[in-house]
């Protein structure tokens, strides 16, 4: 379903992400709004302020989207609650980062990624002082020619492991990392493969 139909309501949803951190602590690295979804980049400081923060922008997103639209009682926003995934930092999170920015890019929608308003990567590098303060410090250094990089091609097998993960919300990372993180989150099930029905109706 599309979410975002013009301008003013792509502003409206980053005045949100501005409105709610304001109430619910979070340091936003990146994201990118899309016509029917988003990615966020979220570095949470303590435990429980993603799911704060998630929880408000999300249900006053809702509210808001159904009232401007007269769709109050006429069913869900969004398919399910939101899916997230811990990543490791240093090469995993440029990765993400990159995939993250350069998805309108990806998508078709322009010719270069800064050129896709309704980002991070256009608010770090075309916007206005006030604008870029929605943005937090990564937990890594910001690299020299990130505009230029996020404009390269990523690998099919990049994209495909960051897919993965938004599918399973498996953490991401080096192998070793991923094991010990799924564990200390209780997070086991997502590294095995989703199960699949038989075809003679799962019986024996």
């Amino acid at each position: 379903m599309e979410l975002f139909s013009k301008e003013q309501d792509y502003a409206a949803f980053e005045s949100l992400l501005e409105l709610t951190r304001e109430s619910r602590p979070m340091r936003i690295c990146a994201y990118c709004l899309m016509p029917n979804h988003w990615h966020l980049v979220l570095w949470p400081e303590h435990d429980g302020e993603l799911a704060a923060f998630m929880q408000q922008l999300t249900t006053t997103h809702v509210r808001r989207w159904q009232l401007h639209r007269r769709q109050v009682g006429y069913g869900h926003v969004y398919q399910s609650r939101y899916k997230s995934f811990p990543v490791e930092d240093e090469d995993y999170f440029y990765r993400l980062a990159r995939y993250v920015e350069r998805n309108a890019l990806r998508a078709g929608l322009v010719e270069r990624a800064e050129a896709w308003k309704w980002s991070s990567l256009w608010r770090r590098t075309c916007g206005a002082p006030r604008q870029k303060q929605l943005l937090s410090a990564w937990p890594v250094p910001y690299p020299r020619g990130w505009r230029q990089l996020v404009n390269e091609p990523q690998t099919e097998a990049e994209e495909e492991a960051i897919r993965r993960c938004v599918a399973r919300g498996q953490p991401y990372g080096g192998e070793d990392w991923v094991r010990r993180t799924a564990k200390e989150l209780g997070l086991e099930s997502t590294l095995r493969a989703p199960h699949r029905p038989r075809k003679n109706g799962g019986k024996p």
